[in-house]
């Protein structure tokens, strides 16, 4: 369905009974995702759970009237518990979704119930890092003139951001398959606006560390113990920082346990909700 929000429409997906608790995902990826990925994740849960997925502003089906920030995809989440008349919600966001995620916790403490994080950071420096980790694998050659431009916010369009991803995709997964990457680059979504805001004006300022303290919701945090981008440290940070929370790493993973590890993911996720009061 299509609903208006903060005066831009969203293509929104809802699965599961009508009164249970809610949880609603981010996707991640910033202009390069869109619902498919926590539909995949989080649709299981809808035997308990009122799922709620849905394409950010600027990104998949969604209309693209920016900001495209932090606080205003937030601001987004907001508005959608609003839509859906309920107080407290589980918020959940893989990648730059968790950065979303994250965002909601510190600035809307009283309406989250429970958070669950994936594969995400706490501040920019993982770009730092990621470039470190590019220049030491041999999975796959890389066109640095290329790759610094993706990871600046430098993309001239979609197609050169459907282009830039299908280059770095290899460096994903913990056993790469070409012709499943391959797919998964088509059926994607690619809009480079959102993109490049993500990387011109969000992370440079980025830092939700001295906030993360004040979160005070159970949170699960995981990550893929290859994960080349948001690496192991990066969670460890977070978790560190986050009073109530529980970190677990997928040991055959990298930076998609979700999808790698499905089924001990899927179990994770409810061993933790099994101990939230909901």
């Amino acid at each position: 369905m299509r609903v208006v929000l903060n005066d831009n429409e969203l293509n929104i997906e809802i699965y599961g009974e009508e009164n249970a608790p809610v949880l609603i995902a981010h996707h991640g990826g910033g202009g390069i995702g869109s619902l498919a990925e926590p539909r995949a994740t989080f649709g299981p849960l809808a035997d308990i759970f009122k799922v709620v997925v849905f394409d950010a502003r600027g990104c998949g089906l969604s209309e693209g009237k920016p900001p495209f920030s932090h606080e205003q995809w937030a601001a987004d989440i907001d508005a959608l518990r609003e839509w859906l008349g309920v107080e407290q919600i589980v918020v959940a966001g893989g990648s730059y979704g968790g950065l979303i995620a994250m965002e909601y916790a510190v600035h809307y403490p009283s309406h989250v119930r429970a958070m669950i994080l994936r594969d995400t950071c706490a501040d920019g420096s993982f770009l730092e890092n990621a470039f470190a980790n590019a220049k030491k694998q041999t999975r796959v050659a890389i066109n640095w003139e290329n790759f610094t431009r993706y990871w600046t916010g430098h993309i001239t369009d979609d197609e050169d951001l459907k282009q830039r991803w299908a280059e770095i995709i290899p460096l994903y997964d913990f056993e790469y398959d070409a012709e499943k990457s391959a797919a998964s680059v088509e059926a994607g979504y690619y809009r480079h606006e959102a993109h490049n805001w993500c990387f011109l004006y969000n992370l440079p300022a980025y830092d939700l560390k001295p906030l993360l303290p004040t979160v005070p919701c159970p949170t699960l945090v995981t990550v893929g113990r290859a994960d080349w981008v948001t690496t192991v440290e990066s969670s460890e940070t977070i978790a560190s920082l986050i009073p109530n929370s529980k970190l677990v790493i997928f040991e055959k993973s990298g930076h998609s346990p979700q999808v790698e590890e499905f089924d001990l993911f899927q179990q994770v996720m409810r061993d933790f909700l099994a101990t939230v009061d909901l």
